[in-house]
């Protein structure tokens, strides 16, 4: 658990340092150059990404809930919908204009599904932390930048294409789910 916990710390600290330390920042800037700084931060939230994934993988499992009966099918909407959410800020169609935070709201999703069906005290540490971070980091963006400046919105032909990129990336990650033993279209649905 201590290095899911890490990982987690690691993570947040990285993304929110240029935020909350902007001397420190500049003066790593000038010290690495920006793309040497950018790098050095790169490295460090994928050291993040192995700790998360060596704590989670090797945490003991301590029920702390037991998910609801029949939540599978809301797990997957969520999901879905978390996928094309997080797309939105890439794809710049119609609904680019009306969501600030695409991908931080993505995140926020995907953790709350996950919240939903894994009870264990390491899955509420790694989904909590992580919607955690995204709401931090939402909040963090919104009290150093202000107020949003509303992009025009693009064509709705591109957040149609967003729905169906969506749906194969669900359809994909469900079968990188089911490989490793955790087949998300099964379980909680009775």
């Amino acid at each position: 658990m201590a290095l899911l916990i890490l990982g987690l710390v690691l993570w947040t600290v990285v993304h929110l340092f240029r935020r909350a330390a902007p001397a420190m920042r500049g003066d790593l800037d000038a010290a690495l150059g920006v793309r040497g700084a950018k790098l050095l931060a790169a490295g460090l939230l994928a050291v993040a990404l192995i700790l998360i994934v060596l704590g989670y993988r090797s945490a003991d499992f301590l029920s702390v809930y037991t998910p609801q009966p029949g939540i599978g099918h809301w797990v997957n909407f969520l999901m879905l919908a978390a996928l094309f959410v997080f797309g939105i800020g890439v794809v710049g169609g119609p609904l680019s204009a009306r969501i600030r935070h695409p991908m931080l709201w993505g995140t926020i999703l995907w953790s709350a599904a996950h919240l939903l069906v894994n009870g264990d005290l390491a899955s509420i540490v790694l989904f909590g932390g992580l919607g955690f971070w995204a709401a931090l980091q939402i909040y963090s963006v919104n009290l150093h930048e202000g107020p949003w400046e509303v992009p025009m919105p693009g064509d709705a032909v591109q957040d149609w294409k967003l729905g169906l990129v969506a749906l194969f990336l669900f359809l994909v990650i469900g079968g990188i789910h089911w490989l490793f033993d955790h087949n998300p279209f099964v379980g909680t649905f009775l």
